[in-house]
């Protein structure tokens, strides 16, 4: 059977992965065999999520009935009932349902009569709570399917420890990550000399270490040095795939889908207020605008080399009319090129412009010229993929580490035209 959790948390703390972890000690005390424990990030962009937008589901053997009783008192006691925004829902089912499901939930949006329309088809337990929004994302995990997969191993600390500050020695994550990257990543932030892997919010996660596969986080994780924990669950995920990107073409983009998308830089970068930069991308007659907000630091460098005639592909989710970049790959480099006044050959000196359309003037022997003087300067970017450092990644977004497997046609596309 499969049963799924969602929309259990608040601002003000819980974790849906916390009662999940709590869950499968209840099912394994009752008897039951647990095969398979998902964290199942779905679509960055809806406007109810708390904080990653991730449901749980369990692959568990047993008795339907018992584990549905067990789900419901479990979020029942945990849940931040309190909080408007918390809706939960659970589902058991014996039939896993269609994969298509998850798929809505990852890329698009769903509703909550369409969730039950899909567990009513399968005969599945459920329960929803409120409003009863957590049926879409505890639906859609039990329908998820991974063709690519990551790992998390989630540390939870004690009841009476939540929402003070989080004891965890910074210097022993920086130790994990070197001594288990690049199985693992996403612990520190070595650029920016940041802890990346323990949450500021007040909920029950102490710290989580993400990587390929359950040895390697567990690895990882004998580096780490913190407070006593409550208990650990290692979590199967779809973190670090990019499964939330579909192909995109500027001019026809949704708000609030994730895209792949190809195209020509049309301007030169602009860097805004705050530190924000931004790109103009353009293909087939379309532009796009495209964003590399401040807290991608470094990253902005990367988009500020850009000149106009640079063939890349952006991946990122279309917000308020703009992209907002996750990753860069440059697959062609134009030329730049620096236009000045030429120098006079008679005295040696640049000349000015003449005005509008006038060519250039000497101002010391009054000599004139229509040609400017084109140098071609040479660029210190080179072709390949960039990404925001790790303070900045999103759940889904997949690190450059794992490879890019799934966007290398898309370079090598570019190439070809």
């Amino acid at each position: 059977m499969w049963i799924g959790i969602d929309d259990t948390d608040s601002p003000a703390g819980m974790c849906t992965t916390y009662i999940g972890a709590i869950l499968v000690q209840q099912l394994e005390h009752a008897g039951m065999r647990i095969l398979d424990t998902r964290l199942v990030r779905l679509n960055p962009n809806v406007i109810h999520k708390t904080r990653g937008n991730a449901a749980i589901a369990i692959e568990a053997e047993g008795d339907t009935e018992a584990a549905f009783a067990l789900a419901c008192t479990c979020v029942e006691a945990l849940a931040e009932f309190g909080a408007a925004g918390t809706n939960p829902g659970v589902v058991v089912s014996r039939i896993r349902p269609p994969q298509d499901f998850y798929y809505a939930a990852l890329r698009d949006f769903c509703t909550v009569d369409e969730a039950i329309g899909v567990l009513d088809s399968v005969g599945a337990r459920y329960r929803g709570y409120k409003n009863r929004r957590g049926l879409i994302g505890a639906t859609a995990a039990i329908a998820s399917e991974f063709p690519d997969r990551t790992y998390e191993l989630l540390v939870y600390r004690k009841r009476e420890r939540w929402g003070t500050l989080r004891q965890v020695d910074a210097r022993s994550l920086f130790c994990a990550e070197e001594e288990t990257y690049p199985h693992t990543w996403d612990t520190v932030d070595r650029e920016n000399n940041v802890v990346v892997c323990a949450p500021h919010t007040p909920d029950p996660v102490l710290f989580g270490i993400r990587g390929e596969s359950p040895a390697a986080v567990r690895e990882a994780r004998s580096h780490v040095r913190s407070e006593e924990p409550a208990c650990e669950q290692v979590y199967t995920t779809n973190q670090g795939t990019d499964a939330h990107l579909v192909p995109g073409t500027a001019g026809k983009l949704r708000e609030g889908r994730s895209y792949l998308v190809r195209g020509t830089v049309a301007k030169p970068p602009v860097t805004g207020p705050g530190g924000h930069v931004s790109l103009l991308l353009a293909d087939d007659g379309e532009e796009v605008r495209c964003m590399a907000y401040e807290p991608t630091k470094g990253f902005r460098d990367v988009v500020r080399e850009l000149v106009p005639g640079d063939m890349v592909a952006v991946t990122g989710s279309y917000k308020g009319g703009s992209l907002n970049l996750e990753k860069l790959g440059i697959s062609r480099l134009a030329d730049a090129l620096r236009i000045r006044p030429p120098i006079c050959p008679a005295c040696a000196k640049r000349m000015t412009s003449a005005g509008t359309r006038k060519g250039y003037k000497c101002r010391v022997c009054g000599a004139r010229s229509r040609e400017p003087e084109v140098e071609r300067v040479e660029r210190l970017l080179r072709p390949g993929w960039y990404e925001v450092p790790p303070t900045a990644r999103r759940h889904l977004a997949r690190p450059l580490v794992r490879g890019v497997p799934v966007w290398e046609e898309s370079m090598r596309q570019s190439n070809r035209e």
